[in-house]
């Protein structure tokens, strides 16, 4: 059984679509993602909406190209990307997906009031499809903690929506290593079946540094317009002190990521982040 988990779904505007513009569909992905879960699991799907900030899920906004003002397009199809990563979150919106769920190809679904049609992932971008993936904590972990790989002594990570994370009651847009890492070993320790010790948060506090970056901010509107500066691009990070075992440790979170999200919001479209292996 997968424990962690990412999909993606190709969604296509229907006619009946309006043409009125949403600056940000993250609250709207949220809503479907908890709706198919609710669909097998109404129980499961309580769960999640009261989890906390520590969601054992991510949703992505809405992606694709929109109008000037960010209007649908009808004639696109867009994507959305949804994450899991505990074991029975996985289960549940795999169901979600087979034949007769509520995400199955050919099925109808609404974001914010608009209807789409579920199609065929072939009509996305092949470039998505870097997104899809799914594993177990164990194999997502083997390549360095069992030894079959050095850990790098550097590690790239994108920034793909908007991310910000919450330290002493303000929002940072800041890609600080306490604050990614920090949090992807938060992350971790709620949902994985093995924890990582907490010396590591020593060892990213004072052995982590920030080496280079391609960062700019973007500004997003959540509910009743409360506004969120998040970052997006990329961020290197690296060791002043080699330690392979801690290392191998700081690359298993950088590929947790993908599956967890990190910062603030990651169940209303903030904080999709992957490392850029290789």
């Amino acid at each position: 059984m997968s424990e962690l988990l990412s999909v993606l779904l190709a969604l296509k505007p229907l006619p009946q679509a309006s043409p009125r513009a949403v600056t940000w569909w993250g609250r709207a992905t949220h809503a479907l993602f908890l709706q198919a879960i609710a669909q097998r699991d109404a129980e499961l799907a309580n769960q999640l909406h009261d989890a906390g900030q520590l969601h054992p899920f991510s949703v992505s906004n809405l992606l694709g190209r929109f109008g000037r003002r960010g209007e649908l397009q009808p004639d696109q199809v867009y994507a959305v990307r949804l994450t899991a990563c505990r074991a029975d979150v996985c289960q549940a919106l795999l169901n979600a997906l087979e034949p007769g769920g509520l995400l199955s190809e050919g099925s109808q679904v609404e974001l914010d009031y608009q209807p789409f049609e579920v199609r065929p992932l072939g009509e996305l971008p092949p470039e998505l499809s870097q997104w899809r993936s799914q594993a177990d904590y164990s194999t997502l972990a083997s390549p360095y903690l069992l030894a079959a790989q050095p850990p790098p002594r550097r590690l790239r990570l994108q920034f793909a929506s908007p991310t910000t994370f919450k330290s002493n009651e303000q929002h940072l847009p800041l890609p600080l290593p306490r604050l990614v890492f920090g949090n992807l070993l938060e992350r971790w320790n709620a949902v994985a079946p093995l924890a990582f010790p907490p010396e590591l948060q020593r060892y990213i506090d004072q052995c982590l540094t920030l080496n280079r970056y391609d960062l700019r901010t973007r500004a997003v509107t959540l509910k009743e317009g409360l506004l969120r500066v998040g970052m997006v691009g990329w961020a290197e990070f690296a060791t002043l002190n080699y330690d392979r075992y801690w290392m191998s440790l700081i690359a298993t979170l950088a590929r947790f990521a993908r599956y967890s999200g990190v910062g603030a919001g990651v169940s209303l479209g903030l904080g999709q982040m992957r490392w850029l292996e290789g």
